[in-house]
């Protein structure tokens, strides 16, 4: 029987969303491989809820080669086609199509600033930020624009935010959960 009171948003009865929620969620991850696969995942939930793309997470590691960036900026229409077949993830033509276009930027960015940590810390400064209640914020709508300029698409401030969260930068709980500001 669990005990311990969650953020209002994790679905109790989905042991994956508890995992993330518990795990994953605002922790400071800034390995690569995670800020990029956190960063496209984020893009497909334009729409959608969290929990939608959360449970498509492994089938999206699959057909999307383990998330690595080079290889996704290298597909062309018979790969974008592949996936629009794939039952396991979300199949719109539109978000893998930018997912493709996203992860060029994302080598962009890398080859100029070393690395994506090195780009986010750029506007952070290494802090994080501890609030609750917002989708949005400053720091988001300085990514968001910056990446928008750069080429992105779907990664406005909104989405930027909950990127952020996942990441680590922002930290959200819930001020009843079990996690609020616990490492601040």
């Amino acid at each position: 029987m669990e005990t311990q009171k969650r953020c209002s948003w994790c679905n109790l009865k989905n042991p994956l969303y508890v995992k993330y929620h518990d795990t994953e969620w605002c922790v400071p991850n800034f390995d690569e491989k995670y800020l990029y696969e956190m960063l496209i995942l984020e893009s497909f939930q334009a729409g959608l809820s969290w929990e939608c793309v959360l449970n498509k997470r492994e089938a999206f590691r699959k057909a999307y080669d383990n998330f690595d960036s080079l290889t996704v900026a290298s597909y062309g229409e018979e790969k974008i086609n592949e996936l629009m077949q794939n039952k396991g993830i979300i199949r719109n033509r539109l978000k893998i199509s930018v997912s493709i276009q996203n992860s060029g930027v994302f080598n962009k960015i890398v080859d100029e600033y070393g690395s994506f940590c090195a780009y986010l810390l750029s506007f952070t400064k290494g802090d994080i930020l501890y609030e609750t209640g917002k989708t949005a914020n400053a720091l988001s709508d300085a990514v968001s624009k910056d990446l928008q300029k750069r080429g992105m698409k779907f990664v406005g401030s909104v989405i930027i935010y909950s990127y952020l969260q996942a990441i680590g930068i922002i930290h959200s709980h819930d001020t009843d959960c079990f996690l609020h500001n616990k490492s601040e």
